[in-house]
């Protein structure tokens, strides 16, 4: 196995990061990755935005109850970003643009690409011996992040990205069955033995670890959190306001 493989296959989510701040060189290095993640159209639609000042990363960590963005030695904000290209447009075809840009497939490249650029940047880290957690929970700090971040139309702040020196060593959480995953030629949608299976051996998981310990299976958590009520208007509003209609 050579050691991108493995390097990937080793992936923990660190939450705990002794108190020591990334090199520029290292910061360097894990925005470089990112920016050689594939893109669209070489559209490159996403931006990163490095957090440093405390007070931003203190009410960030609050209102996404994660601690860690405070705790780490460098906290990222990976962006959905089309405000780039508009602005680099002629003025007299921005009209037509923002037709185009508000557009559900466009919104879908935009987050594709960021997302593949946020894994780049997680492996790159990963890859130097660092830890990371991605924090989605960022949204929850909308619609105030987008004015502490001081976004433009057409940006969307999508998940953070906490990077830092390791200090614990969590047991390795285990994946969906291949069987579950992946397909050829057709979607199998006989997939029930194969998710019992695994709640099985989640909640085996969950009940054998060293740290928070708790009586819980994959499936179980994830309908009880789709089955109540989700902010989904409230952020579906904010994508709106930032130019996007979700619709074709």
């Amino acid at each position: 196995m050579n050691d991108v493989l493995q390097v990937i296959r080793s992936h923990r989510s660190i939450r705990k990061f002794k108190p020591v701040p990334l090199t520029n060189e290292q910061i360097d290095a894990i925005v470089e990755a990112s920016q050689m993640a594939p893109s669209s159209m070489h559209m490159q639609p996403f931006s990163i935005i490095g957090v440093t000042n405390p007070k931003l990363l203190e009410k960030i960590a609050k209102r996404s109850n994660n601690p860690p963005v405070g705790e780490c030695g460098y906290f990222f904000i990976f962006c959905a970003d089309l405000y780039r290209i508009l602005a680099a447009g002629d003025p007299a075809r921005q009209a037509a643009m923002k037709r185009n840009l508000g557009s559900t497939y466009v919104f879908q490249t935009a987050v594709l690409c960021a997302g593949l650029a946020l894994q780049n940047a997680n492996v790159a880290a990963e890859s130097m011996g660092l830890g990371a957690v991605m924090i989605g929970g960022v949204t929850e700090a909308l619609p105030e992040l987008d004015e502490w971040l001081e976004l433009p139309e057409f940006v969307i702040p999508l998940c953070g990205l906490a990077v830092g020196v390791p200090d614990e060593s969590p047991e390795q959480k285990p994946r969906l069955p291949r069987s579950a995953v992946f397909f050829e030629n057709r979607y199998d949608p006989d997939v029930k033995a194969a998710i019992d299976d695994y709640d099985r051996q989640i909640a085996d998981y969950y009940g054998s670890r060293l740290f928070n310990r708790r009586k819980a299976n994959w499936s179980g958590k994830l309908t009880a959190i789709l089955g109540q009520k989700l902010p989904v208007d409230m952020y579906t509003k904010y994508v709106r306001h930032k130019g996007f209609y979700l619709v074709e």
